[in-house]
């Protein structure tokens, strides 16, 4: 066998281990098979990424052929890079996904539902798969519908009320609007067999206005799963019901896939010019807006879980927004800074897969040990300091853009692309990507405040009484990624030349390579700016020297003072601390009115109302779009389902009554069309 056939092989083995564990799923022949199955699958899809990656690419092998009809299954290289680093966290998930917890769910309605977890996971893997290399618009909307469809399953086994079957329908309703944007962007194109190349053939004779509806549509389709605006809404509640282990699903493998099927039609398929311009404009606007709005509403949650999953939003975001620059620099002839644009939100998926699956499954490990996601002071990194602390804490320094990890290389690239507008020939675009950079720098910051509170509240604090340590499972899944988040970064010097091979866009053989000069990282060019992130690991330890010697020096002369915490120049008690609202509770008045704040306060009393009973408090955000799209659309679904229940009342006079009225339609049309 050729080394180039050896990428199909594992990858054909990889996809016959997850229909293997589906189907011990559907025969109820035990769950822990099918996860053990699953995750043999991603250690063979790792196996295959990295041959696929160091000889550029797989073949292109025929799965079927029904008449014209030939469905082809190839992965390039960028399809290889996403695929290869997110199976990491994806072996990791599926080995937790479904396990017994030590604190059980009991109040999910019927329990939790490991085996329908592993059918969930297997058929959104199989769908993910596809996604990436069938090379077939038919194949590729069934493949996108099975990712969906697992995703949902996977949501519906891991539910902990009767509110996650809520969140899990709401999460499909928004993902069909996106698939239905899907279809009819390919059913529109009328081209035979639905071949790429024939589908990129056609929108090339087309003119501004049809490419530029196609591409919008394609936007809203990846949109509903990267979380662009409105879509994003519904991150938070499918994360707040799913365990950790399955939003590192959703925010590794099945994001990328999404992203992926966004930057493969509007970079390859679509014309540059005018209609690139346009499309690249709008997904800068909506990838920054949607950026800030994520994080914005991520710092001020309490849950684990629903944070990160408003920070995935925000990094789909910026992701997007390195692709809208992509589209901008293509349009205007200048294809080493489109490649670079795309190059960037390659690695900035990569590095988010594994610094978002490092926190999903410390946040596991919260509930393991605690019972709860809630994101409070219980003094959890005293309890595992070398393994989940440190994964953790790597992980959140990767998405709050901090040294030497590869989340800070990530977006300083991204601040270099951008940088680069005045390579741009129009000033309107100069402006709006200007624009941009000042949208990422805010979301940096308020990433960082984000992962500061998340880490510092939900891992400091005093030694909370009867809290255990988190299972040794959860430590070292969240360890594992957490250390490959700073490698990563190490071993892009080696890692990115590796990319040249991929191709689209043109010239990506040039751009990637010239991203490295000797130890140091650059964009494009030495004499624009550089970093190293090899020189960040040595010099960093090197300049901590100093403060860690004179708190050493302080300590072995004064020892540990404790003092009661200054507040307001009110003297509080020395074992205090800072809650997730007080945290950031000065975000939440200075931005108001985008997150116009709820707070409510309920006494409950006994007999007499002089004497309180309880006392509960509660606070909360108001979302933007829900009020304003989704709950109106609902209402109206209600309305039109209470006006039509006649039609199913079981009378057979209504039943004729309504095929008379089509029939008198049918001759209508008939006669007078």
């Amino acid at each position: 066998m050729r080394t180039i056939d050896a990428t199909l092989f594992w990858f054909a083995l990889a996809a016959g281990l997850w229909a293997a564990a589906a189907a011990f799923s559907l025969l109820g022949l035990g769950a822990r098979q099918g996860r053990i199955l699953l995750a043999c699958g991603a250690a063979a899809s790792a196996i295959g990424a990295v041959l696929g990656l160091i000889h550029g690419g797989s073949a292109t092998a025929t799965l079927a052929s029904l008449g014209g009809l030939r469905l082809r299954f190839r992965l390039d290289v960028a399809a290889l890079w996403l695929i290869g680093w997110s199976m990491l966290p994806t072996g990791c998930a599926v080995l937790l996904g479904g396990a017994r917890a030590r604190f059980p769910r009991a109040d999910a309605p019927s329990g939790p539902h490991p085996g329908r977890w592993v059918f969930g996971a297997a058929l959104g893997l199989l769908g993910a798969l596809g996604v990436f290399g069938l090379h077939n618009g038919a194949g590729l909307f069934i493949a996108w519908e099975a990712m969906t469809l697992g995703a949902v399953l996977i949501l519906l086994a891991d539910r902990s009320d009767d509110a996650g079957g809520r969140a899990g329908f709401f999460m499909l309703t928004l993902l069909e609007i996106g698939a239905g944007g899907l279809l009819l962007a390919l059913a529109a194109l009328s081209v035979s067999g639905l071949g790429f190349a024939a589908i990129a053939a056609r929108l090339h004779t087309l003119g501004f206005w049809p490419v530029l509806m196609f591409g919008l549509l394609i936007a809203a389709g990846a949109g509903a799963k990267l979380g662009l605006l409105p879509f994003y809404e519904w991150f938070p509640e499918a994360y707040g019901q799913a365990r950790g282990s399955s939003g590192a699903l959703f925010s590794g493998l099945f994001l990328n896939a999404a992203w992926f099927v966004l930057a493969r039609a509007l970079l390859y398929w679509t014309p540059s010019g005018t209609v690139s311009m346009a499309l690249g404009v709008i997904l800068l606007v909506l990838g920054t807006i949607s950026a800030i709005l994520s994080i914005l509403f991520a710092l001020q949650e309490d849950d684990w879980r629903r944070l990160l999953g408003y920070s995935t939003a925000e990094n789909a975001g910026l992701a997007v927004v390195a692709l809208g620059a992509a589209l901008m620099f293509r349009a205007q002839a200048l294809p080493e800074l489109s490649a670079l644009a795309f190059l960037v939100g390659l690695m900035h998926l990569a590095g988010h897969t594994l610094a978002k699956g490092a926190l999903l499954f410390a946040a596991d490990g919260v509930h393991d040990c605690t019972g709860s996601f809630a994101i409070a002071p219980r003094g959890l990194l005293r309890r595992a300091p070398g393994t989940l602390g440190l994964g953790a804490i790597l992980g959140g320094m990767s998405l709050a853009a901090m040294p030497p990890t590869i989340g800070f290389v990530s977006e300083w690239y991204l601040f270099q692309t951008i940088f680069h507008d005045f390579a741009l020939h129009t000033q309107g675009a100069r402006i709006a990507l200007a624009l941009a950079g000042a949208g990422v720098a805010l979301t940096a910051a308020l990433a960082l405040a984000t992962f500061v509170k998340l880490l510092g509240v939900g891992l400091l604090g005093p030694r909370s009484p009867g809290t255990v340590a988190p299972s040794r499972r959860y430590r070292l899944a969240t360890l594992v990624n957490g250390l490959a988040v700073p490698a990563l970064a190490l071993a892009l010097l080696w890692l990115l030349p590796w990319l040249a091979a991929n191709p689209w866009p043109r010239l990506l053989d040039r751009a990637a390579p010239a991203l490295v000069h000797g130890a140091l990282l650059v964009p494009l060019s030495a004499g624009f700016a550089f970093i190293s992130p090899v020189m960040l690991v040595v010099v960093g330890p090197l300049l901590a020297l100093p403060a860690v010697g004179v708190v050493w020096l302080a300590l072995s002369r004064r020892g540990i003072r404790r003092v009661p915490l200054w507040s307001g120049g009110l003297p509080v008690a020395a074992r205090n601390a800072t809650t997730a609202l007080a945290f950031s509770n000065a975000m939440r008045v200075f931005y108001g009115f985008v997150y116009r704040p709820r707070t409510t306060t309920r006494r409950h009393y006994g007999s007499r109302r002089y004497f309180i009973q309880a006392l509960r408090f509660e606070y909360a955000q108001s979302a933007i779009f829900t009020p304003l799209l989704f709950r109106p659309a609902l209402t109206l679904i209600a309305r039109l389902a209470r006006a039509f229940r006649r039609l199913q009342s079981g009378f057979l006079n209504d039943y004729l009554a309504v095929l008379g009225l089509l029939l008198i339609a049918v001759f209508a049309v008939v006669f007078f069309y």
